[in-house]
């Protein structure tokens, strides 16, 4: 059982005076092949294997100026969990060493009455940086092991939206603690912060509520463009006959949207993402057209981006045609009024 060292906070206001010579190295490496070229992943879901052995060549050391690989948990639990879990306490008994934590309770929009919305392009880069994670790291973001996949697409297309370079999803922890990788446990240790960038936001890669109220008013109107839908929802919540987890919040789903639960593209066993032709499988047995724009949607914004992690692992889809509702049924149910029929609910 290993115990992480404490290190002690570095918190820097201006840019310590090595810095130019450092960003001089910086583009000179640039200029010829690297390790870290050399260290790139091949696809955006990452398996253990590959991780551990991109961690053995480069390490997350607060020392090194060399880009590194950097472990990001972004374990999270529902409000609601049977077992009272929290995603820092499973970090805290398991998680792949010197992986940093990432609190996806607290890196949000605070001011907004709507969980989880993407936090400001100021507080990703101070939280970055507060997790001492430079923009030249790959970051590989993962889940807990009991759940496998489940909030981790989230919050690495968050890195996406902010435009963090190299960013991957493991796939998965569960696999990583079967077949016997390295994983410690103990008190959560601290990092040398940094200064991250600030970033610009990708907003081609976020569905507003205006955004997804015009296509749910269109459906079906000759002449609409066809944006999709999907709600990754359970099929209970999505037709209205269960009860959504936050009290007083209507269930039922958006005109026109196709409701595929985000455990359909993930292994029973493994829980980790089917393979990309079982994928297709599934999204074009659910009627999805890859050719047509596609916007995910959940509850909170969160599993919506496993359907977005499976749509491009899949290969489903263009990319630039592809968002995420933020706000997702949480503003949805909250915003749209009873008398304009935009909450449908299925009778059996």
């Amino acid at each position: 059982m290993a115990i992480l060292t404490l290190l002690r906070p570095l918190r820097v206001s201006t840019l310590p005076q090595h810095t130019t010579r450092h960003l001089s190295r910086g583009l000179t490496s640039a200029l010829k092949p690297s390790a870290a070229a050399r260290r790139s992943f091949t696809s955006y879901l990452v398996s253990p294997t590959e991780l551990s052995d991109a961690l053995k060549k480069a390490p997350p050391s607060p020392i090194s100026s060399e880009p590194r690989v950097i472990p990001l948990c972004a374990s999270w639990f529902m409000p609601n969990d049977p077992e009272g879990r929290t995603g820092i306490q499973v970090f805290r008994e398991l998680r792949i060493p010197k992986a940093r934590f990432f609190n996806l309770d607290k890196v949000i929009d605070k001011r907004s009455p709507y969980p989880h919305m993407l936090p400001s392009a100021t507080k990703f880069a101070e939280s970055m940086g507060a997790l001492g994670i430079r923009r030249e790291d790959t970051v590989v973001v993962y889940d807990s092991r009991e759940l496998g996949i489940f909030s981790a697409p989230r919050v690495a297309w968050t890195l996406k939206v902010f435009g963090h370079p190299k960013v991957h999803v493991l796939n998965n922890f569960k696999l990583w603690v079967d077949q016997g990788l390295p994983t410690e446990t103990g008190n959560v240790w601290t990092v040398e912060c940094g200064m991250y960038p600030l970033p610009e936001t990708d907003e081609n890669k976020v569905a507003s509520y205006e955004d997804v109220r015009q296509v749910a008013e269109d459906w079906n109107k000759e002449g609409a463009e066809g944006v999709q839908i999907l709600d990754a929802r359970s099929r209970g919540r999505w037709t209205g006959e269960a009860p959504e987890p936050r009290e007083g919040l209507s269930s039922g789903h958006m005109p026109g949207s196709i409701n595929i639960p985000f455990d359909t593209v993930l292994d029973p066993v493994t829980k980790a993402f089917l393979p990309a032709e079982k994928l297709r499988e599934i999204f074009t047995k659910a009627g999805v057209d890859p050719e047509k724009p596609i916007i995910s949607s959940c509850g909170t914004g969160v599993t919506a981006c496993v359907l977005e992690t499976a749509l491009n692992e899949a290969g489903f889809g263009a990319p630039e045609s592809r968002k995420v509702y933020d706000g997702s049924w949480t503003e949805w149910a909250q915003r749209v009024k009873p008398a304009e029929s935009l909450i449908v609910k299925e009778e059996n």
